[in-house]
C-alpha cells in the first residue's frame, strides 16, 4: 500500500501530531544541513587550518575531498537506520539520528588544528564527517516517513518542511559567513570565529532530542506488521524503485551543493569578496525557506512528478547562461543573483521530492527504500560535486564546467521522473 492509498480522517488531534511533527523532524534538518553548509562554507578556513598543503589548490581538494568521504558513509547510515526504522518505528530511528548528529558536530567545533597535533587534525575532522554522514544518511528518510505518515493530508506540504528548514540552516549558514568573514580580522576568524557556528550547532541538538522524546509513533506504523528484513526487500524486490528514486534526486542535490559551492568559486576564481557570495546564499535560503512549502501545495494539487518535471527543464536551461553571466560579470548583485535562480529551481525541484519518494514504496520498507534512494542520489550527484567540481575547472582550465556537471545531472533526473511516472504511476 502506498501513502496515496490511505484515507485518513482529519481531526484536531491529528493536525496537532502533523504539526509536532514538523517541528521535529525540522530541527533534526536544519542541524544536519546547517552542518553540511557551514563546513562547505568555511572550506577555505578549514583548508588552511586542517589541510596546509603547499598548493593551494591541492589544500582545497583535501578539504572536500573529506567532505565526499562523509558521503560514502550516507548509504550505510541510510540503510542501517532506515531498517531499524521499519522494524522497530519511526521515533527510534529519529532519536538515533539525531545523537550521532550531535556527536559529529561537537567534534567538529572542538577539533584540534594541525598546527596543534599535526596530521591528526585531519584524521578527527574525516571522523567527524563520517558520523555526521552515517547519521544524516538515515535522517532524511526516518524524518520524511514520519511526516508524511503523520500528516492527515496534504502530505507533499507537510513533507515539504523537510526541504524548508534547509532553507532556514542556508539562510543562518550564509548569514554565519557574511558576518563572520566582515566582522572579524583574518587572524581571529582563521582562529576561533569559525568555530562559532559549529558550537551553535551543538546547542540546537539537545532541544530536537526534547522534543522528539514526546512524539508519539505513527498509527500506520503500529498498526502494520514490521518487515523482519527491509534492507533484503529493499534491494531486490524494490531495487527498481530505489533507482529511480535515485535519479530523481538528481537536480535537488546539484542545487544545493552547487549553492554550497558558489562561495569558494567566486572567491577562489573571480576575486569576488567572500561576503558578497554569502549574500547570495542568504538570498537562496530565503528563497527556500519561503518558496518550498508554497510548492508543497503546488505539488498537492497537480502532483509532485509534474512540478519537478519542469524545474529539471529549467535547470538544464539555465546552467550555461547562469555561470556564464558570473564570469562575464562578477559583481556582487550579478553573483546573488545567481545564486538566488539556484534557490528557485531548488525551491521548485526539491520541495515535493520527499512527498515523490515515499510515493514509490510501502509502508514496510518506506523508511529504507527512502532512505537508500535519496543517499546513493546525494552521494552519486551530490556529495561529491563539490570535489568534482573543483577538479574540473583545475583539469579543464575552464570556469564554466561546473555548469556542464550541472545539465548532466539534469537530464540524468528528467530520465527517472519520466520512469516514476510511466512505471511507477507517480503524478
Amino acid at each position: 500500500m502506498t501513502l496515496t492509498d490511505v484515507p485518513t480522517e482529519v481531526t484536531p488531534e491529528r493536525l496537532a501530531e502533523a504539526r509536532k511533527a514538523v517541528l521535529s523532524s525540522s530541527i533534526g534538518a536544519a542541524l544536519e544541513w546547517f552542518d553540511i553548509i557551514v563546513y562547505a562554507s568555511f572550506a577555505i578556513v578549514i583548508a588552511e587550518n586542517f589541510f596546509p598543503e603547499g598548493n593551494g589548490a591541492m589544500s582545497l581538494i583535501l578539504t572536500f575531498a573529506t567532505f565526499a568521504i562523509s558521503y560514502l558513509a550516507r548509504p550505510l547510515g541510510g540503510m542501517f537506520i532506515g531498517g531499524y526504522g521499519d522494524r522497530h518505528g519511526r521515533k527510534k530511528a529519529l532519536t538515533l539520528t539525531l545523537l550521532l548528529m550531535m556527536v559529529g558536530t561537537v567534534l567538529m567545533a572542538a577539533a584540534p588544528t594541525h598546527a596543534m597535533i599535526g596530521g591528526w587534525a585531519g584524521i578527527i575532522i574525516v571522523v567527524s564527517r563520517l558520523v555526521q554522514g552515517f547519521s544524516a544518511g538515515g535522517e532524511f528518510g526516518s524524518a520524511t516517513t514520519f511526516l508524511v505518515e503523520t500528516a492527515p493530508h496534504r502530505k507533499a506540504y507537510y513533507a515539504s518542511w523537510q526541504v524548508a528548514s534547509q532553507g532556514i540552516s542556508m539562510l543562518l549558514a550564509s548569514a554565519f559567513g557574511y558576518v563572520l568573514f566582515t566582522q572579524l580580522s583574518r587572524a581571529d576568524l582563521y582562529s576561533w570565529g569559525w568555530r562559532i557556528p559549529f558550537a551553535l550547532g551543538c546547542l540546537i541538538g539537545p532541544v530536537g532530542l526534547y522534543i522528539r522524546a514526546r512524539l508519539s509513533e505513527t498509527k500506520e506504523f503500529t498498526e502494520s506488521t514490521p518487515h523482519r528484513a527491509p534492507v533484503r526487500a529493499t534491494f531486490t524486490t524494490h531495487l527498481g524503485r530505489v533507482l529511480t528514486g535515485a535519479a530523481c534526486v538528481g537536480v535537488a542535490t546539484i542545487s544545493v551543493y552547487l549553492i554550497l559551492f558558489m562561495p569558494t568559486y567566486a572567491v577562489k576564481n573571480l576575486g569576488v569578496p567572500a561576503s558578497a557570495a554569502y549574500l547570495g546564499g542568504v538570498v537562496a535560503g530565503v528563497v527556500t525557506m519561503v518558496g518550498v512549502p508554497l510548492v508543497g501545495r503546488l505539488a498537492d494539487r497537480v502532483g509532485p512528478a509534474t512540478v519537478m518535471l519542469w524545474a529539471a527543464v529549467g535547470a538544464f536551461v539555465l546552467a550555461w547562461p547562469l555561470f556564464a553571466v558570473v564570469i562575464a560579470s562578477p559583481t556582487v548583485p550579478v553573483l546573488v543573483l545567481s545564486i538566488g535562480v539556484l534557490g528557485l529551481i531548488m525551491a521548485f525541484y526539491f520541495g515535493p521530492l520527499p512527498a515523490l519518494l515515499t510515493t514509490l514504496f510501502p509502508s514496510d520498507v518506506r523508511a529504507t527504500g527512502v532512505s537508500a534512494a535519496y543517499n546513493i542520489g546525494v552521494t552519486v550527484m551530490g556529495g561529491i560535486a563539490p570535489l568534482v567540481l573543483t577538479w574540473l575547472i583545475d583539469l579543464t582550465g575552464s570556469l564554466n564546467a561546473p555548469s556542464v556537471y550541472y545539465m548532466a545531472v539534469a537530464v540524468v533526473s528528467l530520465a527517472g521522473l519520466t520512469l516514476a511516472r510511466r512505471r511507477y504511476a507517480a503524478r
